[in-house]
């Protein structure tokens, strides 16, 4: 199958720039970054139509513009290396591993969303780990890995799986789209 890359090339544009609005719907907010949002919906959706390393390359790009814009929150050129280059490159990666195929963007959707909550998590023990507070959710903090499992864990599920519900309501009326199908046809 040939790929019509000026084809891809707007959805990515399209679908990068609905993300951006997405990240700006903040079902919650913490303190310190991280919102359950519906922002990784669209790049899951490009990557699962797509492949890994067009998803790699949309999830970059996202990242880039996320940081830049203003939507950020960092302490320095690790977290945001972390948090918004790495993070969302894991996402787009494993959302198109699986890619083309029927249920695409719900394996997407959890191998993208875990590989990028381990790249929040793992920035998360190593340097937000220093500015842990003595309790968080009511719970005493002592470790930085419960810290971070628990702090990321807290907004990277709750996306996770609000993305699955929502493609689970869209599955049936944009099937061909989830599939490729629509590419496969043209």
């Amino acid at each position: 199958m040939k790929i019509n890359k000026t084809r891809m090339i707007c959805e990515a544009a399209i679908f990068i720039a609905m993300a951006e609005i997405l990240s700006l719907i903040k079902l919650y907010e913490f303190p310190n970054g991280g919102s359950i949002t519906l922002e990784m919906l669209p790049i899951i959706l490009f990557a699962a139509r797509y492949g890994c390393g067009w998803g790699s390359l949309a999830g970059l790009v996202y990242g880039t513009i996320t940081y830049l814009i203003g939507n950020k929150f960092s302490v320095d050129w690790t977290t945001i290396i972390c948090d918004y280059f790495i993070a969302f490159v894991a996402l787009g990666f494993g959302a198109g591993l699986l890619s083309r195929r029927k249920w695409s963007v719900y394996y997407g959707t959890l191998i993208g969303g875990v590989l990028r909550f381990l790249a929040h998590f793992l920035i998360g023990v190593f340097v937000w780990g220093k500015w842990m507070p003595d309790t968080f959710l009511g719970k005493p903090m002592t470790s930085p890995w419960i810290y971070s499992l628990i702090y990321n864990g807290s907004y990277m599920l709750p996306s996770i799986v609000l993305c699955l519900v929502v493609f689970a309501l869209l599955y049936k009326p944009l099937r061909k789209y989830f599939t490729s199908a629509d590419l496969l046809a043209a």
